[in-house]
């Protein structure tokens, strides 16, 4: 199944799109971060320690069954009176139903955008028009990191939460295999970041992860992620990272960093 979508991506690649392209939309706020740090995405209380609690939620366009979860962009409101050029910079981890707004953000990225003096003009606001892009997460020098949930059950149910996944790509899907062998075994997405099997292999595990966004498609293996004796609740180093620009087809495209 893996290969599939892996094939599937690469077929539809296209040397006419672009990294960086730019909606027009409105975002709104929330009073506190609470629903943020509780949503879709499964990241918990762990969202509170992203980027400085930088955070959005996203409409179901950019929430994509989950797929979006952890993806990155730059915001700004178009009143340039209240607000900077660079605007300010989230990491998806909620849903967003609203049909009003793309994006829903924490309070603090919110205020973000506002030139120095402006914040409670443009909170006053409430829901300010603005555009916005796609960008790549960086997290320095952090690998992808696997969170083994609590309701995992050793040997055989295995649900994982994928966190800190850099790069402007989208995971589709995740194998799994014991180390040293080919035999891979897919594993199905829960909900937002939290991908499980019940049929976990023995022994110390791999991971095989489909990266895509757009019309681009990889695969990033990280070889001993896992030990054999993986425990719930415990968060273990990937030893990889996604760094991956995939590409979309749009018009405007700007790839030129916003500042």
């Amino acid at each position: 199944m893996a290969l599939f979508f892996l094939i599937f991506f690469i077929i539809l690649s296209s040397a006419s799109s672009c990294d960086r392209c730019v909606h027009q939309s409105k975002v709104a706020f929330f009073p506190d971060d609470s629903p943020l740090s509780s949503g879709a995405c499964g990241y918990g209380s762990l969202a509170l320690g992203f980027n400085g609690r930088f955070l959005a939620a996203a409409v179901p366009s950019l929430y994509n069954k989950g797929s979006g979860c952890g993806a990155c962009f730059q915001i700004r409101c178009k009143d340039t009176s209240l607000c900077s050029k660079a605007g300010t910079k989230v990491i998806v981890t909620d849903y967003n139903n609203s049909n009003k707004t793309d994006l829903v953000l924490s309070s603090r990225a919110f205020v973000a955008m506002a030139n120095k003096g402006m914040e409670k003009h443009l909170l006053n606001l409430g829901i300010a028009d603005v555009e916005y892009k796609r960008i790549p997460c960086e997290y320095g020098h952090r690998n992808l990191t696997l969170r083994v949930e609590e309701f995992s059950k050793h040997p055989n149910y295995l649900a994982i939460k994928v966190l800190y996944q850099g790069g402007q790509t989208e995971i589709v899907g995740i194998d799994v295999a014991q180390v040293g062998v080919q035999n891979w075994g897919y594993m199905s997405r829960n909900y937002g970041t939290v991908w499980d099997t019940s049929r976990a292999p023995t022994g110390p595990l791999q991971f095989r992860f489909i990266a895509t966004s757009g019309y681009d498609g990889s695969y990033v293996w990280a070889k001993n992620a896992l030990p054999a004796d993986w425990k719930p609740g415990v968060t273990y180093d990937s030893g990889v990272q996604i760094t991956s620009i995939a590409q979309e087809s749009c018009s405007p495209c700007d790839d030129k960093p916003w500042k």
